[in-house]
């Protein structure tokens, strides 16, 4: 996620503390910081699936997603 991105849901952040976000601005934000979950659930994804256990007797397993 872009760095002015971040910054943004920052500034509406501070801005929520001191007065109450119009409608657009929650709308705004809400996006904001749902970009924001997904970049950060896809990034620990990436670096989950290159991942590996190395077991006490040396051999490796990698780690896989659960299945339900």
């Amino acid at each position: 996620m872009e760095k002015t991105k971040i910054d943004r849901i920052n500034a509406l952040a501070r801005l929520s503390k001191t007065r109450e976000l119009t409608e657009e601005e929650r709308a705004e934000q809400t996006a904001l910081r749902n970009e924001f979950r997904r970049s950060v659930i896809g990034n620990l994804s990436g670096q989950l699936e290159h991942t590996v256990i190395i077991n006490p007797d040396g051999s490796r397993t990698e780690v896989r997603k659960k299945k339900d």
